[in-house]
């Protein structure tokens, strides 16, 4: 299970660089212009914080693997983490319904965090 905490940290530093690119992918220089103020700095805040979240996270799979797997707090944790990528993923069919294969393919992905996060605790 050591291996699947190392993977979760993994998937966590993936996203948080996928989140630290969203400037270049979704234009954001052009497109939060047509947002208020408050909402182009909430949305840029939202998104960096998001990615120091990522980074924590995978920083404690590296370093507390065993803690993770033994404790009730680690259990909490990667019980939370799980349930983190299971309400993302219900988000997808509330914000994002369109029948596009990317949507589905990120869709997969967040699945697979809920699992993976799940899989330490459940074994």
């Amino acid at each position: 299970m050591k291996t699947v905490i190392f993977i979760c940290g993994l998937y966590n530093i993936a996203f948080a660089l996928f989140h630290f690119g969203f400037w270049k992918i979704f234009r954001w220089d052009n497109d939060l212009k047509k947002l208020s103020f408050a909402n182009r700095g909430i949305m840029q805040i939202l998104n960096i914080q998001i990615s120091y979240y990522f980074i924590l996270t995978a920083i404690i799979c590296f370093v507390f693997p065993k803690e993770l797997m033994t404790t009730k707090l680690g259990n909490w944790f990667l019980t939370g983490s799980s349930i983190f990528w299971l309400i993302r993923t219900v988000q997808q069919f509330i914000f994002l319904r369109a029948n596009h294969y990317k949507i589905h393919v990120l869709t997969v992905i967040f699945l697979a965090g809920a699992i993976l996060f799940a899989l330490p605790v459940l074994s």
